[in-house]
């Protein structure tokens, strides 16, 4: 393979013979671990519970909808009472200048938006709520 390398203002392009072809033997470039996440969580970075202690319980895990980042919510689209469908877009948070639309999970009648506009919010913390 035939990389073009540039150093100081001075490009040199270099042969480079790769010798494993397997790469899954390589450590990882960042710290791995593992998240316990409800809702809509595609395309959201892997994150731990907030450092405050664990999140809050809801009396029914598979009607609550938690953050899958900590960030803050910009926009909340739903309110309580409105009929929704699995994928509806809620709210959005921003975390590191990065938007994530977050979705319901299921289809239902949304019971509480436990967060506004502004709110600051954990990995975990509940979001919504569902009748």
């Amino acid at each position: 393979m035939k990389l073009r390398i540039t150093l100081d203002e001075r490009t040199f392009e270099v042969d480079v013979e790769v010798a494993q072809e397997d790469h899954a033997n390589l450590p990882p470039a960042y710290p791995v671990g593992t998240a316990r996440l409800s809702g809509s969580a595609a395309g959201a970075a892997p994150g731990a519970p907030a450092a405050g202690g664990p999140p809050a319980k809801v009396a029914d895990e598979t009607k609550a909808c938690r953050s899958p980042v900590s960030g803050v919510v910009v926009k909340v689209i739903a309110a309580a009472g409105d009929s929704i469908k699995a994928g509806d877009s809620i709210l959005v948070l921003e975390a590191m200048k990065m938007e994530t639309n977050i979705t319901a999970p299921q289809s239902g009648v949304i019971a509480s938006i436990k967060v506004a506009q502004g709110a600051r919010v954990q990995t975990g913390d509940v979001l919504v709520e569902f009748e």
